[in-house]
Formats: structure tokens, C-alpha cells, sequence
């Protein structure tokens, strides 16, 4: 027909299925879900999902997960973490990092030693107030909304527990640390009451996570490497799904016991006549013919192996 065109038809695009972990080493002044969306499309990925966030001006591991990984990314916010971080001394920010103005300048006249002196303060369990410009919700509204509007609220302090406190380094006024404490640690928030201890106020310069449980910095990959990558190479960047379960210990099931787990049913281990008596807690399980990972239990009293998460049979 003369004076007709077609109009091609819309090719939709098809993401892949795909199932494991990769560590990214996050830039500055990404926030965490602009990184993951630009790790899932370099992957062509279908499905995705982060352990927990890190702040734009923070840099570091960030373990991204992907396809089944996804059902036990929950773990790794429980994960213990270790940072290393510079504490600018002297200058309080409304934000306690980089990011916001500044509220306060006081003369910095510590000396090394009194910054010892004061670390010895946080190791250790302690009580930590969370910060106004946090991802925390009040009433389904986080935090930071009640802050940009100028409205501060009552927080409880919480307790977190700081297992290494360590002066790296200093030139005054910036003090180089590291860090590794428990889940809901607020690095911010100790660098302010550090420089609240020493009489001058603090905020933070600079933060990156070296570590997650037993996933490391060293191992991870920045995104202009996956950018420069084949698509082969890419998918070899990924780790297995139960890297993100290796603080965990390990139980093997033959092929009849691993396909009763897998169907949800619970198994007493002292009855199917396992040698080995395991310590009460959560397991990560495999089919101890070919090694297959098939999921999370909790292993209860009496060695009754209860599943937990399990891995999909066609991952």
C-alpha cells in the first residue's frame, strides 16, 4: 500500500537467569541501588539484590546477589563488618560525614596518646544512639525525611559491640582507624562521639568496607573492570551461592536424606545414624554425592536438621 510505513516491531529484552554473588568494590558517591542496577544490567541479570547498604560517600565491599542468592542475602546483614575510615577532628557536620554543612569548628589539640587513651573507651560492647540521617523508619518515614525538614526526634541508644579499634595513623586533625564491629554499627556516629570524648567534635572524611563476614575487599571487583570484561568473563566474576553462608558449618546428606530435605521434611540426624554429633544452630547443607549446595537448616535439639531456605532444584 503506497504511502504506508511499517514500524518495527519491539524486540523485548531477555535477562538471564542467574544464580551467585559477586563483590563489588563500590565507587564514591554511588549510593548502593545505583550500583546494583548497574552491576544487574552488565550481567544482563534477571533477578538481584544487596546485603545492606553503604552511604554514597563510602566506598568499599558491597556483596551483590543474584538469583537464588537473593533468599539468603538476610544473612549478611547479620554479619559482622570491618571498615577502615578517617575521622576529621574539630569539625561537626549535621550528617557526621562529608556530606552535610557543617555545624561546628573547634581547635584540635589531642596528641596521639589521648586519642588512645579515648578508643579504649569503644572497644568492646557499647551503647550507640543512631543517627537522625539514617535509613531507620519512624511511623513508615526514614529518618532522614524527619531530618531534611529540620526535625529531630527521640532515638533509644542501642547496643553494638566494636571488636577492633585500631589508630592506623595521625596528622593532625585527621585520624586514620579501623574498625570491625557488629551488625547495626554506625562508623559515623563513632567518629562523632570520638571527637565528642576528645572536647573538639568530629565527623567523618572517608569510609571503606574492607569486609563482611568472611567476604573480603581483596577478592572484589569495581564496575569499570566488569565494564572492560566479556560477557564470559563476567559470569566467571560470580561466587557460588553459599559463599554468602561460609561462617556457617557444613552437614552432607546422601541422595535419599537430601531429597527429603529438599521437600521440606525435617530429618533426625542421630536416628538416620550420623557418627558425628553437630554443635545446635544453622547449617548449610549439600548432597554429598556430586557436592550440590541444597540450603539453610537449623539444626535443632536431639539433632533434628530443620530446613530453612533451600535452594530452587533447577538453580
Amino acid at each position: 500500500m503506497s504511502g504506508l510505513t511499517m514500524t518495527p516491531a519491539k524486540v523485548k529484552h531477555v535477562r538471564v537467569a542467574l544464580n551467585g554473588v559477586l563483590l563489588l568494590d563500590k565507587p564514591v558517591g554511588l549510593s548502593s541501588n545505583d550500583a546494583l542496577i548497574q552491576a544487574k544490567r552488565l550481567l544482563n541479570a534477571k533477578k538481584a539484590g544487596h546485603t545492606g547498604t553503604l552511604d554514597p560517600f563510602a566506598t568499599g565491599l558491597l556483596p551483590l546477589c543474584f538469583g537464588e542468592a537473593t533468599k539468603f542475602s538476610h544473612d549478611l546483614l547479620d554479619a559482622d563488618k570491618t571498615y577502615e575510615t578517617v575521622v576529621h577532628l574539630g569539625i561537626t557536620t549535621e550528617t557526621g560525614d562529608t556530606e552535610g554543612a557543617h555545624v561546628s569548628v573547634h581547635e584540635v589539640t589531642a596528641t596521639r596518646d589521648q586519642i588512645e587513651a579515648v578508643l579504649g573507651q569503644f572497644r568492646g560492647a557499647i551503647q550507640q544512639t543512631p543517627p537522625m540521617y539514617s535509613a531507620l523508619k519512624r511511623d513508615g518515614k526514614p529518618l532522614y525525611e524527619y531530618a531534611r525538614a529540620g526535625i529531630t526526634l527521640e532515638r533509644e541508644a542501642r547496643a553494638v559491640t566494636i571488636h577492633e579499634l585500631t589508630l592506623l595513623g595521625y596528622e593532625t586533625p585527621f585520624v586514620r582507624l579501623r574498625v570491625s564491629c557488629s551488625k547495626g554499627t554506625y562508623i559515623r556516629v563513632l567518629g562523632e562521639d570520638i571527637g565528642k570524648a576528645l572536647g573538639c567534635g568530629a565527623h567523618l572524611n572517608a569510609l571503606r568496607r574492607t569486609q563482611v563476614g568472611n567476604l573480603r575487599l581483596v577478592d572484589a571487583t569495581e564496575l569499570e573492570s566488569i565494564r572492560q570484561s566479556t560477557a564470559e568473563q563476567r559470569l566467571a566474576l560470580l561466587q557460588p551461592v553459599d559463599a554468602l553462608l561460609s561462617d556457617f558449618a557444613a552437614i552432607q546428606l546422601s541422595d535419599t536424606l537430601a531429597e527429603r530435605f529438599l521437600h521440606g521434611q525435617r530429618i533426625s540426624l542421630a536416628k538416620e545414624g550420623f557418627p558425628e554429633v553437630f554443635a545446635l544452630g544453622r547449617k548449610r547443607v549439600y548432597r554429598q554425592s556430586d557436592q550440590q549446595f541444597l540450603g539453610s537448616a537449623l539444626l535443632q535439639e536431639f539433632q533434628v536438621l530443620a530446613p530453612e531456605r533451600l535452594v530452587s532444584a533447577t538453580s
